[in-house]
């Protein structure tokens, strides 16, 4: 099996600052591109706040049952609308990765998981105002029926041995396909955080 972690969904090469962000937040000046330390970053000419554009975290789930794994369409309005993902989102500022697994797999899919180990890390470069950093989990359900929602239209599962639907994410087939046919059980993850609510009183 081909072991892959980084995926370009386009041609990506030094194109400098993204202009996304024209004034700086805490004073309104007019935001300059940074001399030196981040040349993928802003900085004020006035306060000297830095801007510094970073890949945005991410976690997404592998559920599997039944030789069976869980896929979602996702909605037209959210980036690659109309196709198929794992279940998964961004993890918000003041939120651990494992927390937001839990978030993100109840918000999508309705159900209560354990999760089990990590699995992988993905580096997405989907557009040049777009990179993600992806934290894969494997997770297996303790409760619940699936149930789309957020930003999730549909539930299906699909066999491991495919075919897969329209996906969203090349990096999304290749975990499911590593993961059938390595059957890897990844890297334990500390218990506190194997199903949600333990984790509350740390």
């Amino acid at each position: 099996m081909k072991v892959q972690q980084v995926f370009n969904h386009y041609q990506r090469i030094s194109q400098g600052q993204i202009d996304a962000y024209r004034y700086c937040p805490r004073c309104g000046e007019r935001y300059r591109p940074a001399s030196s330390g981040s040349p993928k970053g802003y900085q004020c000419p006035r306060c000297g706040h830095v801007f510094y554009q970073n890949p945005s975290p991410g976690v997404v789930a592998v559920i599997i049952d039944h030789e069976k794994v869980l896929l979602g369409r996702r909605s037209q309005d959210v980036y690659r609308g109309g196709k198929w993902s794992l279940p998964g989102g961004f993890i918000e500022f003041d939120e651990d990765f494992l927390s937001a697994a839990h978030r993100e797999i109840m918000e999508e899919t309705g159900l209560s998981v354990e999760i089990t180990s990590l699995f992988s890390v993905i580096s997405n470069f989907l557009k040049p105002d777009l990179h993600t950093l992806v934290i894969v989990v494997l997770a297996r359900i303790i409760s619940g029926d699936p149930s789309p929602g957020d930003d999730i239209v549909k539930l299906a599962w699909f066999p491991l041995s495919g075919p897969f639907p329209d996906m969203a994410f090349n990096a999304d087939r290749h975990v499911i396909e590593s993961y059938r046919d390595t059957r890897l059980e990844g890297i334990p993850i500390d218990p506190r955080f194997a199903i949600l609510g333990n984790a509350s009183a740390i």
